[in-house]
């Protein structure tokens, strides 16, 4: 039997209202994300991308349709299956790095030593053991990104929701975290929905993309990430030669208006 989808978007609509207007935001969204699968959201700004990720976090409930995460009502189970990654790593400063990592435990009121432990793990996995108890300004771009990650992942939640986590990071921090990000996914079996607006960093990291335009935005295009360049890492799949044909064409899936 085949396993229940880790999310799945049907028909949904969502509407900001304020006293002045309102605005929808989506309209008619339908997909489906397999569990171990990475779907990637591209697109202009204003299209909707972060709006799917907030409502797949549960911050917003949907005007009309329905989400599901395993089989399950969203906005209900969102809490207990996703972990939320921002572009901005949102550390404390006057928190160690072990205290930051464990602050979504402690939300939870599962700061258990187990896992803790498993936070200590996780970190020594992104190469920063010796960490643990500097203090954030110690820490470069990447390495204060790579504590979000931890934190997010210290939940150990099923679904990672991705808003352009490396986009601030140069081209050598953020590939290094690309197959940092690819690696983790891969051994701990998660699914994960990325925003992006770098069309490399959709082709390399994504199993499929999603092409969002319009407002309010709708999906235009489905592209499937040959296996070819899924089973690369993030450098070599850059130099490949269907890399380039592929990211000329999703180029111009996006410039479309």
């Amino acid at each position: 039997m085949k396993p229940t989808p880790a999310i799945q978007f049907q028909n949904v609509t969502h509407t900001f209202f304020s006293k002045e207007e309102e605005v929808t935001a989506i309209r008619d969204i339908n997909f489906t994300v397999e569990q171990g699968e990475t779907l990637v959201l591209v697109g202009p700004s204003g299209c909707g991308k972060s709006t799917i990720l907030s409502l797949l976090a549960g911050i917003y409930k949907q005007t009309s349709g329905q989400i599901r995460l395993f089989g399950k009502e969203g906005k209900t189970h969102a809490a207990k299956y996703t972990g939320y990654m921002l572009q901005k790593d949102g550390l404390l400063e006057w928190r160690t790095v072990l205290k930051n990592m464990i602050l979504g435990l402690e939300f939870r009121k599962q700061n258990t030593p187990e896992r803790i432990e498993y936070a200590l793990h996780l970190l020594k996995q992104m190469g920063l053991e010796h960490t643990s108890h500097q203090y954030p300004s110690q820490l470069s771009g990447g390495m204060r990104q790579r504590v979000a990650l931890v934190r997010t992942l210290a939940v150990n939640p099923e679904i990672l929701l991705l808003d352009e986590p490396f986009s601030a990071l140069d081209i050598q921090n953020k590939i290094a975290l690309e197959d940092l990000l690819m690696d983790v996914m891969k051994r701990h079996k998660k699914t994960a929905v990325l925003v992006t607006h770098d069309l490399e960093e959709a082709l390399a990291v994504g199993d499929r993309i999603l092409v969002m335009g319009g407002r309010p935005g709708t999906i235009q295009k489905t592209m499937v990430v040959p296996e070819e360049i899924r089973a690369l890492s993030a450098l070599k799949s850059r130099s490949h030669p269907v890399f380039r044909r592929l990211f000329e064409q999703l180029w111009q899936e996006v410039e479309q208006p």
